[in-house]
């Protein structure tokens, strides 16, 4: 019931497949490397955008260079990005990692991946920026999957059979977290291109991906059909990033698909609560006559309390102010105790490589009215917690999580915003 105008925009400073981009304080889009060409396997030297650049242009439209893009050749397609709650840039690539200062351009270099792991394309794990809470909004990056594999070995020396990594990294994102460096877990099952994805509720949905193999088509020496991953994994996990560590991933209750969920697949968390999980083609285009053939079927993941009487916002304001305290109606099934309540903003990001560029969940603080029919939200209290832009807010009461209101942060004016 909508018309949308699409207005297109001058040319970037550089051509680039396979960058990744974030939205960043301002309300600009910060894009982030890539290649000048389509590749079949390995970003290179000769090819690559081993720069960033900002729409709406900054620098006066000239990219900016950087050393951590270069290093991290040759598999950092879609580096992995994170505006942390300080302004800068949180990235990791191949099996590197950095927090980018946006004003000055520097770069600082954090620690690598524990045990030589490699997370972006075409040795694609998953990477997300684990929930923020107030009142300090400490950030937590959390890294899963991915290849043990050299990326020095040419793709035709490689196969689909190779084992994926089931590590999990995570690091905290403060002097004393980084000082620590990374911790490391294991996953289930070993994953090549999972999805990670937020649950309004604050836990990470691990899903989709292969046991073995890479991305990309036709490649390696024994792709299957046009695959270069195998043994697909059929059942997701679920994490919980407040359990302690050994004791934060679990399938339990999670139901198993039989539709296998490759290269060129996606997953989102939908407004109405569940998850859209669709594609899966490691195919050059539509091909019905290989295993792994293009996967025209979509599916929805629906939690338990799809089927249950559930908390509603009955209305939300338009727009949000940074640090406002607004109320809102709500709804709460007298089934619900109200034990535990959880109001998330969400930016349910946009999907691509097994990589959800702008996902971010941003906890408010709340507090539900004695009858049970009012909540007061307060903001995030600044636009490098929560960049101005669309968002959803899900109220979450004793684990059952309403739909999605939604909203816009800031003014909705263009960028570049202020507070």
């Amino acid at each position: 019931m909508g018309i949308r105008i699409f207005e297109p925009c001058d040319d970037p400073a550089e051509q680039r497949w396979y960058p990744s981009s974030i939205r960043i304080p301002d309300g600009s889009l910060m894009i982030t490397g890539g290649i000048h060409v389509n590749t079949n396997f390995y970003n290179n030297l000769t090819a690559a955008a081993n720069t960033i650049e900002f729409f709406p242009p900054k620098d006066g439209g000239v990219p900016r260079p950087s050393a951590f893009l270069k290093r991290s050749l040759p598999a950092n397609l879609f580096p992995r990005a994170f505006l942390l709650p300080d302004g800068k840039v949180f990235m990791v690539a191949n099996n590197q990692s950095i927090i980018y200062d946006i004003d000055t351009g520097d770069e600082r270099i954090l620690p690598d991946l524990p045990n030589g792991v490699r997370v972006t394309n075409p040795l694609d794990g998953s990477a997300i920026l684990l929930p923020l809470s107030p009142p300090d909004f400490t950030p937590e990056v959390l890294v899963c999957g991915g290849s043990n594999v050299s990326d020095s070995i040419p793709p035709d020396q490689l196969s689909s059979q190779t084992p994926a990594s089931d590590q999990c990294s995570r690091i905290t994102l403060t002097e004393e977290g980084i000082q620590k460096g990374w911790a490391v877990e294991k996953m289930l099952e070993a994953r090549v291109m999972p999805e990670l994805v937020h649950l309004p509720n604050g836990q990470i949905l691990i899903i989709n991906g292969g046991g073995t193999g890479f991305a990309a088509i036709a490649t390696v020496f024994d792709p299957v059909g046009n695959s270069n991953a195998d043994h697909p994994v059929f059942t997701p996990s679920l994490y919980t990033p407040t359990a302690a560590l050994g004791e934060r991933i679990s399938n339990k209750g999670m139901p198993t698909t039989d539709i296998a969920r490759l290269y060129h697949s996606s997953v989102t968390l939908t407004p109405q609560g569940n998850f859209l999980i669709a594609g899966s083609n490691p195919n050059a285009n539509t091909n019905l006559t290989v295993k792994f053939s293009s996967e025209f079927r979509v599916e929805t993941l629906d939690p338990p309390f799809m089927t249950m009487a559930r908390p509603s916002i009955v209305s939300a304001p338009a727009k949000v102010g940074f640090g406002q305290t607004f109320t809102v109606p709500v709804t709460v099934p007298s089934s619900l105790k109200a034990t535990t309540i959880q109001v998330a903003l969400m930016d349910l990001g946009f999907s691509s490589h097994a990589f959800h560029s702008s996902a971010r969940l941003v906890f408010m603080t709340s507090k539900l009215s004695k009858d049970r029919r009012s909540l007061t939200i307060t903001a995030p209290p600044n636009r490098n917690v929560f960049p101005p832009g669309p968002a959803f807010i899900f109220l979450t009461i004793d684990d059952v999580t309403s739909t999605g209101a939604r909203v816009m942060v800031g003014s909705g004016a263009p960028p570049p915003q202020t507070d």
